[in-house]
């Protein structure tokens, strides 16, 4: 079972720190020695760093929800009362429109401030670790040594995910280091890369000690996947100030390095078959969602949150309209797929139905969603299938996973193409398409990925479908320098289905079901819609089904409707049209890191300053 999140009194009294970065932490009561020289107590560090993630305004309520969207998978959904998407709190973080005052960011304990107290925490028991613990001789402390170490690495790199040039700081704040500039992301992670090679030697693999049977602890897999994400950033592209979009390391000799460091990592978890890909694409996520954190399955680490912490549900899960049998929380879904996405996935795709669901739970019914323009939900995460109901008025309770062993392959996979093309590399990728694919259906996908740059397109590809609503495609997006364009190419999409031309000509405008979707209220699971497949007809679907729903397609008015038709045709209409105006409002290449929000500015002794013209 997972654990919950506790915060000692003496670990409140030792790694106490301000809710700002910038200012000075308060004294500790309690000595170092004594604190960081125990297994027990230095354990308790790596629960107040957890503690920092789990905060309102932090991990929990702020990064995860929103950070990730907008994409060509992944689109916020609740644009509905939305006037203007640059000064709204929750749009103008997916619309690449937000400002440095966006009131849900603009406050002294939010996510950066948070991050940056987990960071502290985890300066001070690294330093006093190294100091007074016997990490070399006492594996214990030295799992927990490679853990705090590993955390620190983690946090550091989601602040450069977010924000691209940070302040940097190693070691616990003193009267010279209060105040701190940006650094460089480069400089930033290369010490990151540094310390997680250091955290490999310490950390155990999952289910090697007693630490290391949960995915709630920071395991080598991790550590080691870690290191191959940032690797992987690295040898790819972001932006700049004042020189836009380019590669973050200017040397070619230096990119193959990090592609090298980023397949070697990768491999070694393979292997040393210490997880399991799982049989089915669906099991990673009913264990999730049964908070099922026993280590060597599919999930490689996740971030703990307690019953009434965490809003992964939330945001990222399927949309329940009201509390019912599953959930005394009536939310969900506040993040969903693109309303193309379904579309992408080949039919035969495993991954498909499960990423991609048109239901709504409402009443404790499934009724179809979008009915009003758009808004359908991603079905990885579902409320049906915990071991629980929730009972917390915006918490779910839910782990974030970080990083499961599909990663792993797909970024092995990718760097060895980049470094010696597709013969090699094929043998990482087919785990993964066989598991979402008929066997005919991989040989194609393989043979058809041939050369490197057409391998490179489907690892693309593999990764969107694999990935789709984990929060992880606008930073593959941004490394390959391909969020702006790709996001263009997402609009043109979405405008061609709301309109049923070009490639979706051969598609109903409306969805056409049976009332209750042929599934019990007691099945979590099953469904059954027409409509979705080239080639059937809004003909055929009223002859064969009772109900009917708009699905992302414009309605005419027609003359003689009441009022209320026309209201309905109205709200429709203005919802594709939000859909269409706000997946990006300014050009993501040049906005796609977040402002520092405008009170951490302030506090900073005039240090700090934003780019990219915020």
């Amino acid at each position: 079972m997972k654990k919950s999140i506790y915060f000692s009194f003496i670990l409140a009294a030792t790694l106490a720190t301000t809710s700002c970065d910038l200012e000075a932490p308060t004294k500790s009561t309690i000595k170092e020695d004594i604190v960081f020289s125990t297994e027990r107590l230095a354990d308790a560090a790596i629960m107040g760093i957890h503690q920092s993630f789990g905060e309102t305004n932090s991990y929990r309520g702020r990064f995860i929800p929103y950070y990730g969207t907008n994409t060509d998978c992944e689109i916020f959904n609740n644009y509905g009362g939305v006037s203007d998407p640059t000064t709204d709190k929750e749009a103008s973080l997916a619309c690449y429109s937000t400002s440095s005052t966006n009131t849900y960011m603009n406050t002294s304990n939010n996510a950066w401030a948070k991050l940056y107290e987990a960071i502290e925490r985890a300066n001070k028991a690294i330093s006093a670790m190294e100091k007074n613990a016997d990490i070399e001789g006492d594996a214990g402390l030295g799992q927990l040594y490679g853990e705090i170490l590993t955390l620190r690495s983690f946090i550091y790199f989601d602040l450069v995910k977010a924000w691209g040039d940070v302040p940097y700081r190693f070691e616990p704040v003193t009267s010279e280091t209060l105040y701190l500039p940006k650094t460089d992301r480069v400089t930033v992670l290369k010490k990151v890369m540094e310390d997680l090679e250091s955290a490999e030697k310490y950390l155990g693999w999952p289910n090697e000690n007693s630490y290391t049977k949960s995915t709630e602890r920071a395991s080598k897999s991790f550590a080691k996947g870690l290191r191959a994400r940032i690797a992987l950033f690295l040898a790819g592209k972001s932006e700049w100030p004042n020189e836009g979009l380019r590669y973050n390391l200017t040397d070619e000799s230096e990119r193959k390095a990090m592609y090298t460091i980023a397949r070697d990592e990768c491999v070694s978890i393979i292997n040393q078959h210490c997880n399991q890909l799982g049989t089915t694409f669906d099991e990673n996520f009913r264990n999730l969602c049964k908070e099922d954190v026993t280590a060597g399955k599919e999930s490689i680490f996740e971030i703990p949150f307690s019953d009434g912490r965490g809003r992964v549900l939330y945001t990222w899960g399927g949309k329940h309209k009201t509390t019912d049998q599953w959930t005394g929380l009536a939310k969900g879904g506040v993040n969903g797929p693109t309303p193309t996405l379904w579309y992408d996935f080949d039919k035969d795709d495993a991954r498909r139905n499960i990423t991609c669901i048109p239901f709504t739970w409402d009443n404790g019914e499934k009724t179809i969603s979008g009915g009003s323009g758009g808004g359908w939900s991603f079905g990885k995460l579902r409320f049906e299938w915990m071991s629980r109901k929730v009972t917390s008025t915006n918490d779910d309770g839910i782990n974030y996973q970080v990083i499961r062993y599909a990663d792993i392959y797909l970024m092995a996979a990718e760097a060895e193409n980049a470094l010696n093309g597709p013969a090699n590399a094929k043998q990482y990728l087919k785990p993964i398409l066989d598991r979402a694919y008929p066997a005919a259906k991989v040989e194609s996908i393989l043979a058809d990925a041939s050369t490197q740059d057409a391998f490179q397109l489907t690892i693309e590809n593999q990764r969107k479908f694999e990935f789709a609503g984990e929060g992880l495609r606008k930073l593959d997006l941004m490394r390959w320098g391909k969020l702006s364009s790709t996001l263009a190419e997402t609009k043109e999409k979405m405008t061609e289905l709301s309109n049923r031309t070009g490639r979706y000509a051969n598609y109903p405008k409306k969805l056409y079901y049976n009332e209750g979707l042929g599934a019990a209220s007691t099945d979590a699971d099953t469904y059954e819609v027409y409509g979705l497949e080239e080639g059937q007809t809004d003909d055929e679907g009223k002859a064969l089904y009772s109900s009917s729903s708009n699905w992302f397609s414009y309605r005419e008015h027609v003359d003689g409707e009441k009022e209320s038709d026309k209201k309905s045709i109205d709200d429709n209409n203005n919802k594709i049209d939000k859909y269409l105006q706000y997946l990006y409002v300014n050009d993501p290449d040049q906005k796609m890191f977040w402002p520092i929000w405008k009170v951490f500015i302030d506090s900073s002794n005039g240090l700090l300053k934003n780019d990219y013209d915020y």
